[in-house]
């Protein structure tokens, strides 16, 4: 459908996108391109949308920016990769991953989807008033991941047991469907305010958050 694709930007993302364009034969930095794609922060999107002369087609890979930012531009859509991108990695990052595309036309729609399949990635449609919430979402798969395996280190740490066990234990649990197990699910309160006493000798800092997560778990997962 398009065949030459100019990438803006060479960090994680646009770094593993351009690499899979390379693959596909579509990567025309400087040859009239039929697609300029923004793989810059959110922040920079509509500044260098601005600098971009109207003609082809303009889109973005962020998750939370709407596609207003892509002004003067009216052929224009977002796909985002649903995806956590590291620089070690290259385009096999983008293999199989769910990719949010955004369109205000039809053929704004089709040219999204295709561009999301290209790229190795499993489209589907979503709002543009909706990318704020979506994204919040992802924010919480992704982000506050890390921020749960970094408290759990902490408390690891703290009795001399390896961080690095908990790896198979997280990954257990997403390959179990997430399905509650521990104290929460058995109803094992004595448990529970044991774990709270142990943290605030401890790790006084964590018993904020794992009183928070354990009223959050009781509210949607048991």
């Amino acid at each position: 459908m398009i065949e030459r694709i100019h990438v803006i930007g060479s960090g994680r993302v646009g770094s593993a996108v351009a690499s899979r364009l390379r693959e596909r034969g579509l990567d025309a930095p400087d040859d009239a391109p039929e697609l300029v794609l923004l793989c810059v922060p959110d922040s920079a999107i509509a500044e260098v949308a601005a600098s971009v002369e109207p003609g082809p087609w303009v889109a973005h890979v962020s998750g939370a920016t709407p596609l207003a930012a892509l002004a003067p531009h009216a052929r224009r859509f977002s796909v985002h990769p649903l995806q956590t991108f590291t620089a070690a990695r290259g385009a096999e990052q983008l293999d199989g991953a769910w990719a949010a595309v955004t369109a205000e036309t039809a053929a704004a729609r089709q040219a999204g989807l295709w561009l999301a399949e290209t790229l190795g990635l499993r489209p589907f449609e979503l709002a543009d008033s909706a990318r704020t919430l979506y994204h919040a979402g992802a924010v919480f798969a992704s982000n506050y991941l890390v921020t749960l395996q970094r408290a759990a280190s902490l408390l690891f740490r703290a009795v001399g047991a390896p961080p690095e066990a908990l790896e198979p234990l997280m990954r257990r649990t997403i390959e179990n469907g997430f399905e509650l197990t521990g104290p929460l699910a058995r109803g094992d309160w004595a448990t529970v305010e044991a774990h709270r006493a142990a943290i605030r000798a401890d790790r006084p800092e964590l018993d904020h958050l794992y009183e928070t997560l354990a009223g959050a778990t009781l509210a949607l997962a048991t």
